[in-house]
């Protein structure tokens, strides 16, 4: 499967994506209008895409500006195949963690982060974990990007809910860290 980056210095340009079960690159539709939202933002940021899957998120981060991604991803044939996009498109501001998402965050916290793309796989309800240990990770005013099957709830009191859309079967909540 391939997914398209939709704008900045990669634009047009194809990512390869594994076809893997529970594998679900953000659509094209959904990461355009996210993109839309924080394109004010994007510019100089530090961008962390946990569960980075397809890399689609942190990789068009990339494309438009943001300073650092990092992506961490913990399935090994992933991590492998979004060394390879990366080299492909020859970026020297996206680095890759293998690790589990989880057990990067319960680390101790070694820098921050403007703009988080939080994208954990549905069915294992990791979002409340995530946002506990989320927070040492954060610079203040940060973005988080949420992505969810249904409606969101149990947010930090730190975090303001600031736009949504609906896509088919995907939520996706931009919040800011206050």
């Amino acid at each position: 499967m391939k997914i398209r980056i939709i704008a900045g210095q990669w634009r047009g340009r194809n990512l390869s994506v594994l076809e893997k079960p529970g594998l679900r690159p953000t659509p094209n539709r959904v990461r355009e209008t996210l993109f839309n939202w924080l394109t004010p933002y994007l510019p100089g940021s530090k961008c962390l895409d946990l569960f980075a899957g397809s890399g689609a998120l942190g990789i068009e981060a990339a494309s438009r500006g943001a300073e650092r991604v990092l992506l961490v991803e913990t399935e090994s044939d992933i991590v492998q195949n979004l060394q390879q996009q990366i080299l492909t498109l020859k970026s020297e501001n996206i680095e890759i963690k293998h690790i589990d998402a989880i057990q990067f965050l319960q680390k101790k916290a070694t820098e921050k982060f403007d703009i988080v793309f939080l994208d954990p796989p549905f069915e294992k309800n990791l979002l409340n974990t995530c946002y506990n240990l989320l927070q040492p990770w954060l610079s203040k005013s940060a973005y988080i990007y949420v992505e969810t099957a249904k409606n969101i709830d149990n947010i930090p009191n730190d975090w303001q809910i600031i736009r949504q859309q609906k896509a088919g079967q995907v939520l996706g909540t931009l919040m800011i860290n206050k």
